[in-house]
């Protein structure tokens, strides 16, 4: 077996060697074709009709719980909307963590990664990843990698449109 691997890479590194003595490149052009000829076509009408259906099945099960726990915990509609987003959260970090969020998302692409659910697979993905180098320079200098840009641009999208809304309606 060891004998194969050497005289693959040898073949390999000759072949190298004999196009770079003999000019034989791919030119930009021709690289292009290449990728374009070997690249996988996008199916948007299948991949826009799954994530229709499926964010909206999202929905409809956000609603569910909403009307749930205004049964359930008489609870108000705002103070039952609060609830609904930790509980998404929370079952999006769990799917994260048992590895089936990420097969879910190749599988419906972008129907699951909503703010709320892309949010908590981002800050699970974080954690989950840089668990091994401890509490503080692992998960609790890299949790926010992914998220913290959406925190940073939130958080100065609303003061500035805050702002906007304070001088142009008043006080």
């Amino acid at each position: 077996m060891k004998t194969n691997k050497t005289s693959l890479f040898f073949c390999i590194f000759f072949l190298k060697i004999n196009n770079n003595i003999n000019g034989d490149y791919m030119n930009t052009q021709e690289y292009q074709k290449f990728i374009k000829k070997y690249t996988p076509k996008p199916k948007v009408w299948t991949n826009a009709i799954v994530a229709f259906l499926v964010g909206g099945a999202l929905g409809t099960f956000s609603e569910l719980l909403l009307e749930l726990y205004q049964f359930w915990f008489h609870l108000p509609r705002k103070e039952s909307g609060v609830v609904v987003i930790l509980t998404l959260i929370i079952i999006a970090s769990i799917l994260t963590a048992l590895g089936i969020f990420d097969v879910w998302v190749t599988k419906v692409k972008s129907a699951l990664i909503i703010p709320i659910t892309g949010f908590a697979h981002s800050m699970t993905s974080a954690a989950l990843e840089y668990r091994t180098e401890g509490l503080v320079l692992g998960i609790g200098a890299n949790i926010f990698k992914l998220a913290g840009t959406v925190i940073l641009y939130g958080v100065v999208s609303v003061y500035l449109f805050g702002l906007l809304r304070l001088l142009i309606m008043g006080g």
